[in-house]
């Protein structure tokens, strides 16, 4: 796992200064990785929901009478999934003294950016996730090696680290 320690630190900064983050980006480039390293780090409670995931979907049937009583750092994965869940958000997140910070997870799809600047403006600020670095990616390895097996591949996890293309 390549540690985005960048991407980190703004996360946390983000989620110091706004109740809900939006991380955006394309199919496969990290994201869930990102929050679940985020999740290592946190001081305190912190609940991760995956949306594609039926046993959560059963969860969220109610998500009011789910999210309300949440503290922490709470992540919803393929947030695009649920757009009803963004009015709740705005509701969550006006709360007194916000007991709960949001990280919400999915593609960068219009809808999806439409839904989240309607329902939570003033409340979201939305961190783009791309591909790695060349920073990232050209750790501790030779410069033709990377080129090789890593710049050719592009800057998505999985073609890197015991992927599709994996060396």
């Amino acid at each position: 796992m390549i540690l985005r320690a960048h991407h980190l630190e703004l996360l946390k900064r983000q989620l110091a200064n706004f109740p809900v983050v939006a991380v955006l980006g394309a199919r496969q480039v990290g994201k869930t990785t990102l929050a679940r390293q985020l999740e290592e780090d946190w001081d305190g409670p912190k609940r991760h929901f995956d949306l594609e995931d039926p046993d959560d979907q059963a969860r969220l049937s109610d998500p009011a009478f789910v999210l309300r009583e949440l503290k922490g750092l709470v992540v919803l994965d393929e947030i695009q999934l649920r757009p009803d869940i963004f009015s709740l958000l705005r509701v969550l997140a006006d709360r007194p003294n916000a007991p709960a910070r949001f990280l919400i997870l999915g593609s960068a799809a219009p809808e999806l950016l439409k839904h989240a600047a309607e329902s939570l403006a003033g409340r979201v600020v939305f961190h783009e996730l791309d591909g790695l670095a060349l920073h990232e990616i050209a750790q501790g390895v030779s410069y033709f090696d990377w080129l090789d097996t890593r710049w050719l591949r592009g800057g998505f996890p999985a073609c890197l680290i015991g992927g599709y293309f994996a060396a």
